[in-house]
């Protein structure tokens, strides 16, 4: 017991010098702040963020998780930041659905989250200036692209300023957790089609209805007995639900991938993806004289998704994700090659590589 009782004394003296330490570097900050304002800087670096926490990923050799370490280091910048100005970031609401986890996920939990009713609401916060960047999904891996996200980058000035990676895993949930109660299920179409064999399995007859968000399906349950919900974790949590069945994705390695909006994109960090969306005209070789800039500059395509444009039968939009910065020579000529034979080229942003 005494040997006990000494290296706790040890852990309380770390303790003690990891708040002196936090509160220094905390102070540091709020001096690089000052000097942002007086030279007018952005306040905000992504950039700057990434490569802290991949420098110190590098550095850790453990026991201490890598996981558990960049989320402790992810509420440290949250928290510094907000001693220069509390981000305000918008998200497709209400509190627990899977893009309000993706935003704490980048931002940390001293960010100041805007909740909005539909997609196009997150690019008019960011648009208006009423949040400093939105949160909107995009894809996903089982049921696909986000298509009213692409329809909004469309008419948007707003550019891409980072990616968000997360592993989703969907819990079915109602207020007693037994499936004999339920008679209704309320999701949204992506995560009720992520799912679709555990419910033809385990609930053929219950019919799964669209609701707006999954934290309001989860809402929707809380307040009926007979409703089940499709949704996070916490989103159980947080209305008071209980776990009927979890983890009912059909695919193991579920992962969606958020946008970071804003007004304007970051800076090269050279580790950075560029997104563009183009139509191109019709004749004969379009295709190959799409890919063919990239081809031969040694240009990696992540994605490339198409669209009905909604001018006319068989015209498309397409969209496409591609190793580099807009600010690499290799990847603007490749671009301006492209926008010779397209009806309109837009870049949507370069911005930092997820992980």
């Amino acid at each position: 017991m005494q040997k006990i009782q000494k290296l706790r004394e040890k852990i309380d003296e770390i303790d003690d010098k990891l708040i002196d330490l936090l509160n220094e570097r905390a102070q540091i900050v709020i001096e690089v702040g000052n000097i942002k304002k007086t030279e007018k800087l952005d306040f905000h670096s992504p950039g700057r963020e990434r490569e802290i926490l991949e420098r110190l990923a590098s550095r850790n050799k453990g026991p201490f998780p890598q996981d558990t370490l960049r989320a402790v280091y992810r509420e440290i910048l949250s928290s510094s930041l907000s001693l220069e100005r509390p981000l305000k970031v918008a998200y497709l609401g209400p509190r627990a659905t899977f893009t309000h986890m993706a935003g704490m996920q980048q931002f940390g939990l001293a960010a100041q989250y805007v909740s909005v009713e539909s997609i196009k609401d997150v690019f008019t916060e960011v648009e208006r200036g009423r949040a400093d960047y939105g949160v909107v999904p995009i894809e996903n891996t089982t049921s696909g692209a986000v298509i009213y996200s692409h329809d909004m980058f469309i008419d948007s000035d707003l550019k891409i300023a980072a990616e968000i990676v997360l592993e989703v895993s969907q819990h079915l949930m109602n207020k007693s957790g037994k499936l004999e109660d339920i008679t209704k299920i309320y999701t949204i179409p992506p995560a009720a089609a992520q799912c679709r064999q555990w419910l033809e399995k385990n609930l053929p007859s219950v019919p799964v209805l669209e609701a707006p968000s999954t934290a309001r399906a989860a809402e929707m349950a809380a307040d009926d007995h007979t409703v089940a919900a499709i949704a996070s974790e916490m989103a159980a949590v947080l209305y008071g639900l209980q776990i009927a069945g979890k983890k009912i994705e059909d695919n193991t390695t579920n992962i969606t991938r958020f946008l970071v909006i804003a007004p304007k994109s970051p800076g090269k960090t050279g580790r950075d993806k560029t997104s563009i969306m183009f139509s191109i005209k019709d004749k004969v070789g379009a295709l190959y004289s799409m890919l063919a800039p990239f081809a031969e500059a040694g240009i990696n395509l992540n994605r490339l998704d198409a669209r009905p444009s909604g001018r006319s039968a068989w015209d498309y939009v397409f969209f496409v994700d591609m190793e580099g910065h807009i600010e690499d020579e290799k990847v603007a000529k490749a671009i301006e090659r492209l926008r010779q034979d397209c009806m309109f080229l837009k870049v949507l942003g370069s911005y930092p590589k997820s992980g």
